[in-house]
């Protein structure tokens, strides 16, 4: 358990190690399915650790990854979904004709991944898959799944590791659970 302010505790659900490991095996998985060119649209902000931590693995699996961002956002300040998806940023790189692969922290609901994976494929993509680093299967709004998956996570609100609570522990090293 880590003590960041005063009041606040967090237990680590899956630590440094954990989370490198299945990014390498995550990486190796892409690459065999993918080939070594694909387009990697990471859904920025929370996945942003995740998705270079995931570029650098598909680098020493052999791949030459592009890259571009999307900023989406269905979250707003507070910890529920607004289910109504924004676009905050978009892609720059041309679409059409690419393999893309879009990288999120986590599908619950679905509404943002299948709102990007809508968007990139009216864009003309040649295919287009999604890899997250959490599952929680039980939450989906929409019919939407992903084809690379780091963990399925409990129904618990994470942090660290990209992902935050009103845009706070971004920066933890490890995916943990805010309890009290």
């Amino acid at each position: 358990m880590s003590t960041l302010a005063p009041g606040v505790h967090i237990s680590v659900l899956y630590d440094a190690a954990t989370l490198a490991s299945r990014v390498r095996a995550l990486a190796d998985e892409i690459v065999a399915d993918m080939g070594r060119e694909p387009l990697v649209v990471p859904v920025l902000k929370s996945s942003f650790i995740f998705a270079a931590d995931l570029l650098r693995a598909l680098h020493e699996a052999g791949g030459e990854p592009d890259m571009d961002f999307i900023g989406l956002s269905s979250y707003g300040k507070g910890t529920q979904s607004l289910g109504e998806v924004t676009i905050v940023r978009d892609t720059e790189i041309p679409i059409e004709g690419r393999d893309v692969l879009i990288v999120d922290d986590i599908l619950e609901s679905g509404r943002t991944l299948a709102f990007a994976k809508d968007l990139i494929t009216a864009r003309r993509a040649k295919s287009v898959r999604i890899c997250v680093l959490l599952e929680k299967p039980g939450k989906r709004a929409v019919n939407i799944e992903p084809d690379f998956v780091g963990f399925e996570c409990p129904d618990k609100f994470v942090i660290g590791y990209g992902m935050d609570v009103a845009h706070a522990y971004r920066q933890l090293p490890f995916v943990g659970v805010m309890e009290g």
